[in-house]
């Protein structure tokens, strides 16, 4: 994994849990040197990410990125181009939700920011032992993207509008 890819994998990490995460874990998660892991806070605090390195671990207070929520619509088929999409164009697909009539929201965190990782996911819910969230409502689905910047995120939805995957409002 290059640099940049471990720095952008170590926020979102620490973004999506709610507790401490020790050097430690991210240097064996990652397979990398205590040292490694260190220069890479450094480096992430430098670009903006407010991380307080505690006695327990590190925290992420506040981040420079934007999110958006998109409400889409799609086919199973097209979810591999709707994911490529986004990480191609810089977003990170942090989540995917849906309005369930009976149980309300139901949310699965995904963290999907590479070409690798949208084929993993693919991969996983193609093998036959799970389906898409997004079956339980008939296409529709919410999917909470992040990027550098509002303007990464406006190319994203002005990509996702383009192919259709934009849910109409009703």
């Amino acid at each position: 994994m290059k640099a940049e890819d471990r720095r952008k994998a170590i926020i979102t990490l620490l973004m999506a849990e709610h507790r401490p995460v020790s050097g430690g874990e991210l240097s064996k998660h990652f397979g990398v040197s205590r040292q490694i892991i260190v220069r890479d806070i450094s480096i992430l605090k430098a670009n903006g990410f407010d991380i307080l390195a505690a006695h327990s671990g590190y925290i992420v207070q506040s981040t420079p990125l934007a999110e958006r929520v998109f409400k889409l619509y799609h086919t199973t088929e097209q979810t591999e181009d709707e994911l490529n999409l986004i990480v191609d164009l810089g977003g990170t697909v942090v989540d995917v939700f849906v309005w369930h009539k009976v149980y309300g929201k139901l949310t699965a965190r995904l963290d999907i920011f590479s070409r690798h990782q949208v084929a993993q996911f693919i991969n996983g819910v193609r093998s036959g032992k799970s389906s898409e969230l997004m079956n339980i409502t008939g296409g529709y689905h919410y999917h909470t993207v992040r990027a550098d910047s509002e303007e990464i995120l406006g190319r994203i939805e002005t990509a996702l509008y383009e192919r259709g995957y934009i849910a109409p409002e009703i």
